[in-house]
């Protein structure tokens, strides 16, 4: 009962998305009111995340999380200046379990996952140097699950937007 309970905890442990964000710290954030998406790039091998509505429910939600902080889209020139790269591989990790009589034999089992990660870089509009970064990856899953997790993994990150000021 206790292996079942730790291998439980350890699964959902393994599930979870890890986000990071950097950003420059000299940087206002307050004076940035506008924001364009310029530039989306898809790197997967896999035909349900390499698609044009894999990159139109990205933006989707990249717009609609920084609209909720307050930032307007424009089409023209922006303060601030979006460019997004999602890339995914297919992974794989081997378990081992008791098996046989009385448990005294092992079963390895090779189970097969897809490890996805989203980098949205914001960049300021007149000199297109780097002022925030948001990091978010999915380590488990397979390729219709982390297209799911799009939205979160978008939104997990911009909840660290604007970046507090120390």
């Amino acid at each position: 009962m206790k292996v079942l309970i730790l291998s439980l905890l350890a699964a959902l442990g393994a599930y979870a998305q890890n986000v990071t964000v950097e950003f420059d710290p000299a940087t206002d954030f307050s004076h940035f009111k506008t924001f364009a998406i310029r530039d989306g790039q898809l790197n997967s091998k896999n035909p349900a995340l390499n698609s044009e509505l894999v990159k139109k429910r990205i933006e989707a939600a990249i717009e609609r999380n920084l609209t909720s902080k307050g930032l307007v889209l424009e089409s023209g020139r922006s303060d601030l200046n979006v460019r997004y790269h999602f890339g995914s591989a297919r992974k794989a990790e081997v378990e081992r379990y008791p098996a046989g009589w009385r448990g005294w034999g092992t079963r390895v089992v090779r189970v097969p996952y897809t490890e996805g990660t989203l980098v949205i870089d914001l960049r300021d509009g007149t000199t297109h140097s780097l002022l925030w970064r948001g990091i978010a990856r999915e380590d488990k899953g397979d390729a219709a699950k982390l297209q799911g997790k799009l939205d979160d993994m978008v939104r997990k990150s911009f909840d660290k937007y604007p970046p507090k000021p120390k």
